[in-house]
């Protein structure tokens, strides 16, 4: 699917990025189905922004154990994340609001859009469901940083006044407008698409972005219902670990939702770049490296011996030019041949199908504990593809040995894909294993319940101070 980035921001000091074009441009736009398919595509294309995709890894990596940044440069300010002293200026919070706003803003006006067009009602319904998904998708993001957010589901003719009726709704009203928009969008999606489609939204996706909503939430019950409707689907299966970020077989079996990147379009991934070691010329990846997000120790201890998942997403050296080792721990996981500087054509993860099965897995022990129940076998599935043994109720005897197991398998799985500190905030561990290694991280001080989200960005309390208010332990 090609993306267009179609639309400009028209309204830099505002509130929120209100209008994604001019109202005389929308006059004349937003008429037919191409319209609406060009239209949706720029939806699409604002989650390759770097608040919420190609910096992503800042906030659920290096403000977890598992990764490091470089401390030097204007990387600096990766490292409020790492040692938890995050100002309100900080840029990458700024982008992460700014960026997902929006995003949301021209989701709103889709959907606003596409209702009097004269079009195929069976494919207005599927773009209508794709950008719900992707509307609830960037609220996801949004309120798991933030907490309350300002909850906008229309769209804004104007910058002023109207955005400044808007404060700050609670978490709880937010979750609710993603469930809706969730359990709308997958009545009406595909379980797949061919050609130039694939890669956009699913059946199986909706549901099982619905699934981890609920998790989140440890509506348990409900979280496993949804997850299992997308294992009973039988549109996804686990591959070869390499192939799941293999940017050749990108949108494959396991791929239940990526962020689209294209090589040699304008629209590469930046991370294998990013990733790559700094001053390592051409040795490890063209145009060099940048030395972002440096894995830990701790997390290269977190494997077990014969696990073929460590050597596939780090390394701890690599050959220079002259055929010298040079010792660096580096992410190795996203690989490519770019033709220019961060011009790479992987994919972002968003969910697996490793995810569905792990999530699943952990919604039965939570609502109940059994030595030899599915629980077992949907971790036992990905341990086989690791080539670990599998685990038994010897091994996990009880509900909290298998929480913490899981805990485990998820960091191993998924590290350097975004999800390790949103793990832990989620089960609630986040402040105790990070304390736990306060001399490792250097933490400026212990963590706290204010550190589980992150300030509201100090220009948005500052344009609507009877609104918008900043989260306690920030000022």
């Amino acid at each position: 699917m090609t993306l267009s980035a179609l639309f400009a921001a028209s309204c830099q000091e505002s509130f929120l990025d209100l209008k994604p074009i001019s109202s005389a441009a929308s006059e004349n736009f937003y008429k037919t189905a191409a319209d609406m398919n060009v239209a949706l595509n720029a939806v699409y294309a604002s989650l390759q922004s770097t608040g919420i995709s190609k910096d992503s890894y800042i906030f659920g990596e290096i403000s977890s154990d598992n990764t490091v940044p470089m401390a030097s440069g204007s990387v600096t300010d990766q490292d409020e994340f790492d040692r938890f002293y995050i100002r309100t200026t900080n840029p990458f919070v700024a982008a992460r609001w700014n960026h997902s706003y929006n995003s949301i803003s021209r989701a709103n006006m889709f959907l606003e859009k596409i209702i009097p067009v004269a079009m195929d009602e069976q494919l207005k319904k599927r773009y209508t469901a794709e950008a719900k998904f992707l509307r609830a998708f960037v609220y996801f993001q949004l309120v798991n940083t933030f907490g309350d957010i300002p909850l906008v589901t229309k769209s804004l003719t104007s910058a002023l006044p109207e955005a400044y009726n808007y404060g700050r709704d609670p978490a709880a009203s937010v979750y609710a407008q993603i469930e809706t928009d969730l359990s709308e969008a997958e009545a009406d999606l595909p379980v797949a698409y061919t050609g130039a489609d694939i890669g956009r939204v699913t059946k199986g996706a909706a549901k099982a972005l619905l699934g981890k909503v609920y998790l989140t939430q440890r509506k348990f019950s409900e979280a496993a219902t949804k997850l299992k409707e997308v294992i009973d689907l039988h549109a996804y299966d686990l591959v070869a670990y390499a192939d799941a970020f293999d940017a050749a077989k990108k949108n494959g079996k396991e791929a239940v939702f990526e962020i689209q990147f294209a090589s040699g379009m304008g629209e590469g991934n930046p991370w294998p770049n990013s990733f790559a070691p700094l001053n390592s010329g051409n040795a490890v990846i063209a145009f060099g490296g940048s030395g972002n997000n440096q894995p830990t120790q701790d997390l290269i201890d977190a494997y077990e011996a014969g696990d073929i998942r460590k050597d596939f997403s780090l390394a701890t050296s690599y050959v220079d030019a002259a055929g010298n080792a040079v010792p660096y721990i580096f992410v190795r996981k996203y690989r490519f041949n770019p033709p220019a500087g961060s011009d790479n054509g992987n994919n972002i993860p968003v969910i697996r199908y490793a995810d569905v099965l792990l999530m699943y897995a952990e919604c039965l022990n939570e609502q109940s504990y059994d030595p030899n129940g599915d629980a077992f076998k949907y971790l036992n599935m990905i341990r086989k593809r690791a080539g670990l043994a599998e685990k038994t109720s010897a091994d996990i005897p009880d509900q909290e040995g298998f929480r913490l197991a899981m805990e485990n398998e998820r960091r191993v799985e998924f590290a350097f894909e975004g999800h390790r500190w949103y793990d832990l905030v989620r089960t609630g561990r986040a402040i105790t294993v990070l304390n736990s290694k306060a001399d490792q991280i250097k933490l400026v001080a212990p963590l706290t319940e204010n550190n589980l989200v992150l300030p509201i960005p100090q220009s948005q309390v500052d344009i609507n101070r009877s609104k918008i208010t900043q989260n306690p332990g920030y000022n």
